[in-house]
């Protein structure tokens, strides 16, 4: 006789990998639910992540080439004024409709929404607010949430989390970020396009830690001519909150004397880690390494039969569109067909202006596997970006010496965000440089960057 399981599959966490594991595992005829305890599902990317910062990064840069005379340049005289309660309006306008657009596609596709937070009574058995329920299958996709720096109390007010740094009612007079990682950065060009001074505090000695060294340095001096100021290799050691302004208490990270900076605002941006608290996972007979993150195979099973995992909760970047990937794959392999992902070709992108990404290993990553070629095109050279006054970054493109295969690409352009897709489709199919170079590219784009990079790895290039 048949179990009786109330599901196939049921999805704990409806972040980008929880709801697409959900849909597709919908969509391959298996009887499907999604426990989630948000009022709104989309996780933290759609509600306080990837898109409400993009809104305000994008509404921020059309106020800062007005206000710094770069539509000035153009022909486009204006004075803008700033109205940030209606910046914020049409931030949350996004999130309400791409959130109620997951709702819908749940309803289109016959998932079921379990509201509430699950916790595990056993390795089939979940409980999600009053319903208890068993599953065939239980995919865990409950995503990540901000570490926190060990002394430091987040109020959400003077002191922020990314989150609390999208709610700001006002543009700080100054804005301390500590962390000179993605979010920080992007966070931190926000409020300084707005009109806020901009510190950040990095505890390494160079921003974005994981970005190959030639785009680390250039992405410091970009950010610098932009008016952020970096206080690297330094540490903070506290702030204290008085009223509605703080102090932060920093030191270098190597040992030395402190010293004290004011703020109005304080943003703590030191990465995140996985959520995992609160779910029993002892119950279902899982443990976490030391890092917190549950361990899978590369088809994404636990050590528990039936029990899987994906995004920021395993091993891995913790990026929205690999947890997306994996939500595919997982939900494949479970219906009994082949679910890959290949987490060597996972682009990282800057959302700042100009944009920053970069697929592969990094040049000091590259050399360590063996001899490699390089190739480097600036972004000054590009026609379409001299034209747009965009001349800032370079492309770079780094290839096994002896087989010309594309180990990485890293770049920093307006548009490197949509222009690394092309060099991660190249790289997952095994392309050489000269397949780059030889590949006809439409002009005038950015993206003949990309091609120039490439061409000069093989020793031809045509415009430098």
């Amino acid at each position: 006789m048949a179990e009786a399981y109330d599901f196939d599959v049921l999805v704990i966490g409806s972040g980008p990998g929880g709801y697409v594991a959900a849909i597709r595992a919908a969509q391959l005829g298996l009887k499907t639910a999604c426990a989630e305890s948000r009022d709104t599902l989309g996780g933290t990317c759609l509600n306080v992540g990837c898109i409400p910062s993009k809104a305000l990064l994008h509404a921020s840069e059309y106020f800062d080439a007005a206000a710094n005379g770069a539509m000035a340049k153009m022909g486009i005289k204006v004075t803008p004024e700033l109205d940030l309660p209606a910046m914020h309006a049409q931030r949350l306008d996004a999130v309400k409709g791409l959130t109620g657009g997951i709702e819908f596609l749940f309803k289109k596709n016959k998932v079921e929404w379990l509201k509430g937070r699950a916790s595990f009574e056993n390795a089939d058995t979940v409980k999600v607010g009053d319903r208890t329920v068993r599953a065939k299958n239980i995919v865990v996709a409950t995503g990540s949430s901000v570490t926190p720096l060990p002394g430091v109390e987040i109020d959400e007010k003077t002191v922020v989390s990314s989150t609390g740094a999208l709610e700001l009612e006002k543009v700080p007079g100054h804005l301390v970020v500590i962390g000179g990682g993605v979010i920080g950065l992007e966070l931190g060009s926000v409020w300084r396009r707005l009109g806020a001074k901009v510190t950040c505090v990095e505890f390494l000695d160079q921003i974005l830690p994981g970005f190959d060294d030639d785009i680390r340095k250039e992405a410091n001096k970009i950010f610098k001519k932009q008016g952020i100021e970096f206080r690297l290799g330094t540490k903070v050691t506290g702030v204290t909150v008085n009223g509605s302004k703080a102090t932060l208490t920093v030191e270098p990270a190597k040992g030395g004397a402190a010293q004290t900076i004011e703020a109005d605002a304080v943003l703590v941006s030191i990465g995140r880690r996985p959520n995992t608290e609160g779910l029993a996972l002892d119950k279902a007979g899982l443990q976490v390494n030391q890092r917190g993150q549950i361990e899978t195979d590369h088809e994404f099973r636990t050590s528990v039969p039936g029990v899987w995992a994906i995004g920021d909760v395993i091993p891995g970047p913790m990026l929205a569109h690999k947890a997306e990937d994996e939500g595919i794959a997982v939900a494949e392999n479970i219906a009994g067909l082949t679910g890959i992902v290949n987490h060597d070709v996972i682009p990282s992108v800057v959302y700042t202006m100009p944009e920053i990404a970069g697929v592969g290993l990094t040049e000091a990553q590259a050399r360590e596997h063996g001899e490699v070629k390089v190739g480097k095109f600036p972004m000054l050279a590009n026609s379409r970006a001299k034209t747009n006054h965009e001349p800032d970054g370079f492309v770079k493109v780094i290839a096994d010496a002896k087989t010309d295969r594309v180990l990485g690409v890293w770049m920093i352009a307006s548009v490197a965000g949509t222009m690394v897709a092309q060099a991660a489709q190249a790289m997952e199919f095994g392309a050489t440089s000269e397949d780059i170079a030889y590949t006809c590219h439409a002009h005038p784009t950015h993206s003949e960057a990309l091609k120039e990079a490439a061409m000069a790895v093989t020793g031809k290039p045509i415009h430098i």
